[in-house]
C-alpha cells in the first residue's frame, strides 16, 4: 500500500529566479527505502522538507502530497522522523541529549518524564551508543560527530514514525563513521518497518541503501527507477555523470563489514 503519493509538487522561494522544485511526482510504499540524489542545488533538501512539512515561511509550495495510509496529513516528529545534515546544529547545545530525546517521547506519546527518560536510554542503546544510562546526561559538546548523529537518529525515531527522512545525514562525517551510520539507518528502518527517504549526493550510498532512486537536477525529476537499474544502466547523461563521479563506499558497509565503533 502507498504510504504517500506526491503530484505536481513545486516549491518557489521568495526572490529566487527559478523554482527550487518544478512539478515533481512520486510515490512511496510502506516500508520502502527511497533515495533522492543530485548535486548541490538540485532540490533534494527542498523535496525532503516539503514532504516533512518543514519548509520555511519564505517558501511557496504547490501540488499535493496525499498520505494514503492516514486519514490526516502526517505530523513532523510523530509520523515523520527527520535527521538533518549537521547534528551539531540540530541538537540543542544547552540541553542534555537524553532530555532532548525524552521531549519527543513525552510530546507524542504522552508519557511522564521518568518513563520518557527511560525510553531515551533505550533509544540510545538502540543506536549503539555505549553506557546509555550515563549517556542520557551527556551534553552535545561532549560527543563526537558520529555520536551526535546517533543521538539525532534516536530522537527522530523516538515516536515510532512511519517515515524516516535522512537529509544528507552522513555527509559531515568521515568515511568509516559514514558507513556505520548507513548500516545503522538500514538496520533501524528494516527492523521497525519504516519507510525511508535518504537524501544524498553520493549515488554509491544511495544504491547500497535504497531499493529505488530518484534523480533530481535543477529542481526537476530527471530519472527514477530501481537502484540497480539506475546505477547499472542509467538512461540520462546526468545520471551517468553522477555514477562515474561517485566515490564507492558500498564496500565499507556491505555484508556488515563496517566497524561499529560507538566510541567515534
Amino acid at each position: 500500500m502507498s504510504l504517500l503519493d506526491a503530484s505536481g509538487l513545486s516549491v518557489t522561494y521568495a526572490g529566487a529566479p527559478a523554482p527550487a522544485l518544478a512539478g515533481i511526482g512520486f510515490s512511496l510504499e510502506e516500508g520502502e527505502r527511497l533515495a533522492v540524489i543530485g548535486e548541490s542545488g538540485s532540490g533534494k533538501t527542498t523535496l525532503a522538507r516539503a514532504v516533512a512539512g518543514l519548509l520555511p515561511p519564505a517558501a511557496r509550495a504547490d501540488g499535493t502530497i496525499l498520505w494514503r495510509a492516514k486519514d490526516t496529513p502526517a505530523l513532523p516528529g510523530k509520523d515523520i522522523g527527520y535527521v538533518f545534515q549537521d547534528p551539531s546544529a540540530s541538537l540543542d547545545p544547552v540541553v542534555a541529549v537524553g532530555r532532548q530525546i525524552a521531549e519527543v517521547v513525552r510530546t507524542h506519546d504522552g508519557c511522564g518524564w521518568p518513563e520518557s527518560m527511560a525510553r531515551a536510554a533505550e533509544l540510545l542503546d538502540r543506536v549503539r551508543l555505549p553506557d546509555p544510562a550515563a549517556m542520557v546526561h551527556a551534553w552535545p559538546h561532549q560527543l563526537s560527530g558520529g555520536q551526535k548523529q546517533r543521538v539525532a537518529i534516536a530522537a527522530a525515531i523516538a515516536a515510532r514514525p512511519a517515515l524516516l527522512i535522512a537529509d544528507e545525514a552522513t555527509s559531515a562525517l568521515d568515511t568509516i563513521v559514514q558507513a556505520e551510520i548507513v548500516t545503522l539507518i538500514r538496520s533501524i528502518v528494516d527492523e521497525e518497518r519504516m519507510a525511508l527517504i535518504f537524501v544524498t549526493h553520493d549515488i554509491a550510498l544511495a544504491a547500497h541503501l535504497a531499493e529505488r532512486i530518484i534523480v533530481l537536477k535543477n529542481g526537476r525529476l530527471i530519472e527514477t527507477g530501481p537502484a540497480a537499474q539506475i546505477v547499472g544502466a542509467p538512461a540520462d547523461p546526468y545520471t551517468r555523470m553522477l555514477v562515474e563521479a561517485s566515490a564507492d563506499v558500498a564496500s565499507l558497509v556491505e555484508g556488515g563489514s563496517a566497524r561499529e565503533e560507538a566510541s567515534r
